[in-house]
């Protein structure tokens, strides 16, 4: 909960303010988790000055700090899908898997769609042509099969790959920035020349990956090291230093 307080002018002269402005509380809670909720409230005391101005003044105010607030609480969520967050049920749609081949129209780096892309269980091992260049963001990937195939130039934003398989994998010049790669299998994949800003691999196997030229951000590069099936060659290529 968060309350912002105010000062309120207790009453107008003719003239404009006068000398004696009291402090109320405007208090504006609002709760975040699990869903939005947004209250604004004024709390005065009983001698509120009846002055049109006043109200009007106050009512600008208060409009404000919950304009403020309201800005606050949906910055701080996200279409992320989180640790402790249930996945959605398993799409039923009989051509969920070929919806991979067209990708999403919107959105892109930003993690949004215009039609969720359900891709969990799907073999797409060896596919050299139907995956590159697509845009996957936000695609739900886990148990996946990816061996082998073609995905430079994808982009999978905000995707979730826990559990699925990369191993040969092709990112060349992919933007894979904030995937969630835990306990994925990504040996001898490539990402050269690719963007890893704020994906994470806890728990993925990483041997023989190529990193050339792999664009991530310093704290991202920190987490990454810790991995230990990282082959020497490629903790070179990212210079990690631990």
């Amino acid at each position: 909960m968060a309350t912002l307080s105010l000062p309120l002018p207790h009453k107008l002269s003719s003239s404009g303010l006068s000398s004696a402005v009291q402090r109320r509380r405007l208090s504006v809670p609002f709760h975040i988790h699990p869903s939005i909720r947004l209250t604004c409230s004024a709390n005065t005391n009983h001698s509120v000055s009846t002055s049109k101005e006043n109200t009007c003044q106050f009512k600008e105010l208060r409009n404000v700090a919950c304009g403020v607030l309201a800005a606050l609480a949906l910055t701080t969520t996200s279409p992320v899908i989180a640790a402790n967050q249930r996945l959605p049920p398993l799409s039923t749609d009989p051509d969920r898997c070929a919806r991979a081949f067209v990708g999403n129209t919107i959105g892109q780096a930003n993690g949004v769609y215009d039609k969720a892309i359900d891709l969990r269980f799907c073999d797409y091992t060896n596919d050299k042509t139907n995956l590159k260049g697509k845009s996957l963001a936000a695609a739900l990937m886990s148990g996946a099969k990816f061996d082998g195939a073609d995905m430079s130039e994808v982009i999978m934003s905000k995707a979730y790959a826990v559990g699925a398989s990369f191993k040969g994998t092709d990112f060349t010049n992919a933007v894979l920035d904030r995937v969630n790669f835990g306990k994925a299998n990504l040996q001898g994949a490539s990402f050269k020349n690719t963007v890893l800003s704020g994906s994470t691999f806890e728990g993925a196997q990483l041997q023989d990956v190529v990193f050339e030229d792999t664009i991530i951000g310093y704290i991202d590069l920190q987490k990454l090291c810790v991995n230990k099936t990282i082959s020497d060659d490629s903790r070179a290529e990212l210079g990690c230093r631990n």
